[in-house]
């Protein structure tokens, strides 16, 4: 296979001003398959997100007997049958958190062994969680020790379910999984996070609010605990929000620009992380402005340094510290250890490539310590990572003769993001 190719960053000496259209959201669109793979009766989802995170989703449930048809503005899913029977089947995750993690329980209510396996930073990422709880919900489970990827769940038809208590502090998902799975429990699900602080809730948050849409009663009422009923997942047809971390990028273009971009069919109220961008933005000193539909996010100035706790919209992380080494000012960025097991250490990789082009950065026992210097140009490398690629094409707007070592990494959630954001910001 040949070596992807260095891609230059397109650079920009005037203000943007530009008007963009996201794609849906992964998250939105990964939760709405696995729901609408365990519901009732057929479901279809209207705009759902196209990449390489919702492709590997859609084939690990079709793996494990749902039907997906899919066109280019909606996909038709027919449900797993109840009564699943099959030869055993290998599912790949790729990169992508949400399979690796959703998928294993409802591999578990299937009559088949179910290897999971994917990318070779996959196999570091924490697994270990899911591989606990699946065998203490009585599953077999095979991963030669290993507490990661690749591992292989014998599938038994059936959970009891009842009361579970889980350490969750690496990562919001390993919540988000159980959640999705348990109302088809026998006795439903009594979940208990115990641990250090819970990463990124408005991703739980999202959880619990899709699983009520469809009808499944949720108690989230007490904090770190979640009881959900046994009972039916609703059919629903769904239209899948725009992805607003995904607009990430292109809000801090606007930013450090000086100019101005406006964001399509932002969503008035949504359990999106992404839409802390609204306050992101007001914090480096820019505006953020409801127009209809759709939001105008803009530059009044100089970015000023901020001072954020990320901890509940970590994934946004690389875009804002790249706003930050371009501001005026230190910044710091907290809240964020649990970034070290994301699709790779983020925390690490941010200040080992904004060092690589003479800027200042310090990791934090929690975060990031971002004290902004000249740049100059040079290759970033994005280590597979999408929120990496586009850190580095918000640096690349300010830095001249910016390589983006695979900016193909932008795959996993947005198809066309180079071809979209070379039309809009060259």
């Amino acid at each position: 296979m040949n070596a992807p190719r260095h891609w230059l960053a397109p650079h920009r000496v005037t203000p943007l001003d530009a008007t963009v259209s996201v794609p849906g959201s992964k998250s939105l669109t990964n939760r709405a398959l696995v729901l609408a793979a365990i519901a009732d009766a057929p479901s279809t989802l209207s705009h759902p997100l196209d990449s390489r995170d919702t492709s590997l989703m859609a084939e690990a449930l079709v793996s494990l007997g749902a039907t997906i048809e899919r066109d280019n503005e909606a996909w038709t899913v027919t449900p797993i049958p109840v009564d699943n029977r099959q030869g055993p089947v290998t599912i790949d995750c790729g990169l992508a958190g949400t399979v690796m993690r959703f998928v294993p329980p409802l591999a578990a209510l299937c009559h088949t062994d179910v290897t999971f396996d994917g990318d070779a930073r996959a196999r570091q990422r924490p697994m270990a969680t899911t591989i606990d709880t699946l065998r203490r919900l009585g599953v077999m489970v095979d991963d030669g020790g290993r507490g990661s990827l690749p591992f292989t769940v014998q599938g038994r038809g059936s959970l009891d379910g009842g009361m579970l208590e889980i350490d969750a502090s690496a990562s919001s998902q390993f919540v988000s999984a159980l959640l999705l799975a348990g109302s088809r429990f026998g006795q439903g699900l009594d979940l208990r996070h115990v641990g250090a602080a819970l990463p990124s809730l408005p991703h739980i948050d999202m959880t619990v609010t899709e699983l009520r849409r469809r009808g499944v009663r949720v108690d989230s009422s007490t904090p770190d605990r979640w009881v959900v009923e046994p009972g039916k997942v609703a059919a629903l047809d769904d239209e899948i929000e725009p992805d607003l971390s995904n607009a990430g990028a292109f809000v801090a273009a606007a930013l450090v620009t000086g100019g101005r971009v406006r964001v399509r069919h932002w969503p008035q109220a949504t359990t999106q992380a992404g839409d802390a961008w609204r306050d992101i933005a007001v914090a480096f000193g820019g505006t953020a402005t409801r127009d209809g539909d759709d939001l105008v996010f803009a530059a009044t100035g100089p970015l000023h340094g901020v001072d954020l706790d990320l901890h509940d919209v970590g994934e946004l992380t690389p875009v804002v510290a790249a706003i930050a080494a371009l501001a005026e000012g230190p910044s710091r960025l907290t809240g964020v250890a649990h970034l070290r097991g994301h699709e790779t250490d983020r925390l690490a990789a941010l200040v080992a490539e904004i060092r690589g082009l003479g800027g200042e950065a310090h990791e934090l026992d929690d975060g990031l310590l971002i004290t902004p210097r000249p740049l100059h140009g040079g290759v970033v490398r994005t280590y597979d990572d999408h929120r990496m690629a586009h850190a580095a094409v918000v640096l690349g707007l300010r830095v001249p003769d910016l390589l983006v070592d695979d900016i193909a990494a932008t795959a996993k959630t947005y198809t066309d993001f180079a071809d979209v954001w070379e039309r809009l910001v060259s």
